[in-house]
């Protein structure tokens, strides 16, 4: 009898302690917690001078985490609230995944086109984190990541290969609104808006022509944010005062520009002019140092 009372505590005690760690592992995140579309939206309404958003481009890059990686987006989240730029991908067998480029052989273990391989060939590789060095990590599935999401972050779901009619339906089976899409233009926006009314996107506004054709497409302001480019120059000061005329909040890019300069110091500066120059928001590979940059 003694026997058995020690075995039971010790196995309450142990799943005390599961539960214990769980919970502070929840808490260490800085997560943004938005409920329903309407709190979506709400977030990303421009309101004036508001906080600096960050979007981590496909997570975060940094040694030993991933891109395109469940573990990387955690990461990123313990240091700093951030929404997720992503690279959904469809498989030989139609499963949608994570992964930015058509071949496996920068990111992962794989060699070839993700398109030749089924799901399950694929689960036998390991991703590299941006140093080539390969990590213990899978890659994940769309749905997977869209279910992690919930609660904690949004993710954006890039254009890649996955047909449109497949994005919405997985949305719909994942049954989580606190999604973004990213859509090329307002013909792309308009067949999403059509099959949701209540989808958000991040949409591409690089022109005052593309402004006036998601006027014209009828696609509600209310329903995204508008990337407008990858540099700071004086003709995004048109584009910001269209758009936040609408309540529309602005996003510039550094991956390509601002991320690749040699130096943290420069790159903060150029972070820290980005938003002083009209951005509300920021995608960055590198979203941990921009947080801290603008801190």
């Amino acid at each position: 009898m003694k026997i058995l009372k020690n075995t039971s505590f010790a196995l309450f005690f142990a799943i005390s302690l599961l539960l214990f760690n769980q919970h502070a592992t929840a808490q260490q995140l800085k997560t943004l917690q938005l409920k329903d579309v309407k709190d979506l939206k709400e977030f990303f309404r421009y309101k004036g001078k508001s906080t600096p958003v960050i979007s981590g481009h496909r997570g975060g890059t940094i040694k030993g985490f991933p891109e395109n990686c469940i573990a990387t987006f955690e990461n990123t989240l313990k240091y700093t609230p951030a929404f997720f730029e992503i690279d959904p991908r469809l498989t030989k067998d139609s499963i949608a995944v994570l992964m930015h480029d058509a071949t496996l052989d920068r990111t992962t273990t794989g060699t070839g086109k993700v398109s030749d391989y089924t799901y399950a060939e694929l689960q036998q590789l390991r991703l590299k984190d941006p140093e080539g060095q390969i990590t213990s990590y899978k890659i994940p599935t769309l749905k997977e990541v869209i279910n992690w999401s919930k609660g904690k972050t949004v993710v954006n779901l890039d254009k890649k290969d996955v047909p449109m009619e497949m994005t919405a339906k997985i949305l719909r089976e994942c049954q989580n609104e606190v999604i973004m899409i990213t859509v090329h233009n307002a013909k792309q926006a308009k067949f999403y808006y059509q099959q949701n009314t209540r989808v958000m996107f991040s949409a591409f506004v690089k022109t005052q022509k593309a402004f006036e054709e998601y006027e014209a497409a009828g696609i509600p302001w209310s329903s995204m944010i508008a990337y407008i480019g990858s540099e700071n120059t004086p003709e995004n000061k048109i584009l910001f005062d269209l758009l936040h005329a609408k309540g529309v909040m602005c996003m510039i890019s550094a991956a390509p520009t601002y991320d690749k300069l040699q130096t943290p110091e420069e790159r903060a500066r150029h972070y820290r002019e980005t938003f002083a120059q009209g951005a509300d928001i920021l995608e960055s590979d590198l979203p941990i140092e921009v947080a801290a940059a603008i801190k």
